[in-house]
């Protein structure tokens, strides 16, 4: 399945919740979500009614698009979170947490993830002193995550970083934007993680 590249914020409206995938707009009262907080089309303001099943299938979409990953991509996380030891839903929030878009999006390189993952491909940031152009590399702590010396005039990450100054970094990691230099301290625990997701009936869903 080929990547949505229509208007994101119909996706938001869709899920009923904040995806984050308009950067300041999200933050901002033209977030559509706020002014219209209906599903999109001309059947959205009509009731809508879900099975269990139709539950767990909007929580799963949420999420997976919230992280913008594809159906297959989503699918082999999963895979991978319930053959880690623990709780399969904290699992797979740990492994989409540790993806380099969505570190360099926490760091606050970033307004949205789709940015992050589009500055990655392009070369801008390295992993240990080494390039890194791949979105879904998964960081363990330790690593550092540094913005190459030849990208730190590009105007939409030093918008970004200024853009950061009223928002909080999770406490899993640390940025030195003087050197634009960021630290994965340690691995992500639920309680990092305050984004309004109900893992289990991922799980729920995947067990069926």
């Amino acid at each position: 399945m080929a990547r949505y590249r229509g208007p994101v914020c119909r996706l938001c409206r869709r899920e009923g919740s904040k995806l984050f995938l308009k950067g300041d707009r999200c933050f901002s009262e033209k977030c559509s979500v706020d002014k219209r907080n209906y599903p999109p089309g001309q059947h959205g303001q009509g009731r809508t009614r879900f099975s269990d099943y139709g539950v767990q299938l909007r929580e799963k979409q949420k999420v997976r698009r919230m992280y913008g990953l594809q159906e297959k991509q989503f699918a082999r996380t999963m895979q991978r979170a319930t053959r880690m030891r623990g709780r399969a839903g904290e699992n797979l929030l740990q492994l989409l947490e540790r993806r380099l878009d969505n570190v360099v999006f926490r760091l606050g390189f970033a307004t949205s993830r789709s940015e992050a993952r589009q500055l990655v491909r392009h070369g801008h940031f390295l992993v240990n002193g080494r390039p890194a152009s791949i979105p879904s590399t998964l960081l363990k702590p330790g690593q550092t995550i540094t913005l190459a010396q030849g990208s730190q005039e590009v105007a939409r990450i030093a918008g970004a970083l200024e853009a950061l100054e009223g928002r909080s970094v999770p406490a899993w990691l640390e940025i030195d934007k003087e050197s634009y230099q960021g630290t994965v301290k340690t691995l992500p625990v639920r309680e990092d993680i305050t984004l309004p997701i109900q893992e289990q009936l991922i799980v729920e869903l995947y067990s069926r």
